[in-house]
């Protein structure tokens, strides 16, 4: 059984968060009101250059309910996993129960503070981004053939390259707006799958593949067809 935290699962908290809406609307038959939303200029250190030129703020919805033939997308498959031996690549400088959040701690804005090892973080992005695409393909029976779009976690140009180079994916067949807007966090598959499907990139009875990674370290993976 994947186990994963919402909140502290940063960037891949939408796809993790369609996990669990996906349950609720299937075996309750809710409708659930799935939102990622970040203002991560809020957070920034401005004076760390490294960091705060990769991110911008951003919103993103979905609305999951029962299948009643008034079109939008079906969740075919969802995967998600985590290894919190790698949580210290990516994630805030202070928080939680070992890292405890003090008076100094906020007046200093450190629990604000997003840390991030680069290189470490490259490699298991692309690693588990590949993973899990490959494994949501597989319970939901399908290949990367039968994918018509692949809509990334928007982390860089450079990781969402270098998944669609593991892949085996042309680029273009992958949603890229990182150019436009930065790391939005977790409101970024939203907001690219919005734009994909505005643009016409996303038609009747295509296969769509999510696929994200965040702090903790999480990644997970998600197979929609419209």
């Amino acid at each position: 059984m994947p186990a994963y935290d919402l909140a502290g699962s940063g960037c891949a908290g939408f796809v993790l968060g369609l996990d669990v809406a996906c349950a609720r609307a299937r075996w309750r038959g809710e409708r659930v009101l799935l939102i990622g939303v970040e203002v991560l200029s809020r957070m920034m250190d401005w004076q760390d250059r490294n960091v705060c030129v990769l991110f911008g703020d951003g919103a993103g919805a979905a609305l999951l309910g029962p299948l009643d033939g008034r079109g939008g997308a079906e969740v075919l498959a969802v995967v998600a996993g985590t290894e919190g031996a790698r949580a210290d690549i990516l994630g805030l400088e202070v928080g939680g129960s070992r890292r405890p959040v003090t008076a100094e701690h906020v007046r200093d804005r450190r629990h604000l503070k997003i840390e991030m090892k680069g290189r470490e973080v490259f490699k298991e992005a692309v690693g588990r981004m590949s993973e899990a695409s490959r494994a949501v393909l597989a319970r939901a029976g399908l290949d990367l053939e039968d994918v018509a779009l692949v809509v990334p976690h928007q982390a860089n140009l450079r990781i969402i390259r270098a998944v669609a180079k593991a892949l085996g994916v042309p680029l273009g067949r992958v949603a890229v707006n990182v150019d436009r807007y930065g790391n939005t966090g977790s409101a970024s598959i939203p907001l690219a799958l919005a734009q994909a499907r505005d643009e016409g990139r996303i038609q009747p009875g295509d296969a769509v593949l999510l696929t994200s990674f965040g702090a903790g370290f999480h990644w997970a993976a998600a197979l929609l067809r419209f």
